[in-house]
């Protein structure tokens, strides 16, 4: 079943730039990189289903992902684009890259591998999960009863940005049970038999204090994107556009757009 996703859009004219978050993230993570891309294009940063303000459903895949994404691409009338993609976003931008070369102008992949990732997510998942929503009145009590099971105080707030005050009180904007009920597929990276590589230009970045790619992952990702140019962003971790925007952005070519 086809998703219609939610988006926020920011400049008027320029190429087009379509950016995909992360696992438990939302095109709210990236409102500072897309202020500053939208100097110079036309940005589109989508919430990609279970998460922001896209529907929820029982089913993810990066198959089906990536035809959300170029149906996107087909309702606002964009024929390809550059494509941004971190972690979960990065794994659907790349099988789009894959499926339908013909979308994507230059493809972006943000820390990950186009390959099975090893972490576990389970436990951050059942703590948010497990978090007694009757017993918070204000966002600093969520950050509290989560601190007993998540101890980066990093990791929390960027939680924390999915919960949503509502007339009944606070929720995750989540789908919290659809999102583990398919967490096997999002650390897999499916392929089909006769996936051909894509030979368009290709972008990856990695923090060089993240483990999401390794060494031994440059020989897929060179066999599977040719033309790509792996640069690693010191002092950053996993989320090294949060961690080093001025970096990031210098990485993509956009040194003049200063955060």
């Amino acid at each position: 079943m086809r998703v219609s996703l939610s988006y926020k859009a920011q400049g008027a004219a320029g190429p087009p730039v379509v950016i995909l978050h992360g696992l438990l993230g939302s095109s709210s993570n990236w409102r500072s990189i897309a202020r500053r891309l939208a100097e110079r294009h036309r940005v589109f940063v989508l919430d990609l289903p279970n998460h922001g303000d896209s529907p929820h459903v029982d089913h993810m895949s990066y198959p089906g992902m990536a035809k959300d994404v170029s149906a996107f691409l087909d309702e606002h009338g964009i024929d390809s684009a550059t494509l941004i993609g971190h972690s979960m976003g990065g794994k659907t931008a790349m099988r789009l890259a894959l499926d339908s070369p013909r979308r994507v102008d230059r493809l972006v992949v943000v820390d990950i591998a186009p390959t099975v990732s090893e972490h576990d997510h389970v436990p951050v998942l059942h703590a948010m999960a497990c978090l007694d929503m009757a017993r918070i009145t204000r966002r600093s009590d969520a950050e509290q009863m989560l601190a007993a099971d998540v101890a980066d105080a990093g990791m929390r707030q960027f939680l924390l940005q999915n919960l949503t005050s509502t007339a009944e009180g606070f929720a995750w904007r989540i789908n919290l049970d659809g999102i583990e009920h398919s967490l096997a597929n999002l650390l897999d990276f499916p392929l089909d038999a006769d996936a051909q590589p894509f030979t368009g230009a290709a972008l990856f970045l990695r923090g060089g204090q993240s483990d999401y790619v390794l060494p031994k992952d440059e020989t897929i990702i060179r066999r599977l994107f040719p033309r790509a140019e792996i640069v690693t962003i010191e002092g950053a971790g996993h989320w090294l556009h949060a961690e080093q925007p001025a970096a990031f952005l210098r990485a993509l070519g956009e040194a003049s757009a200063k955060p």
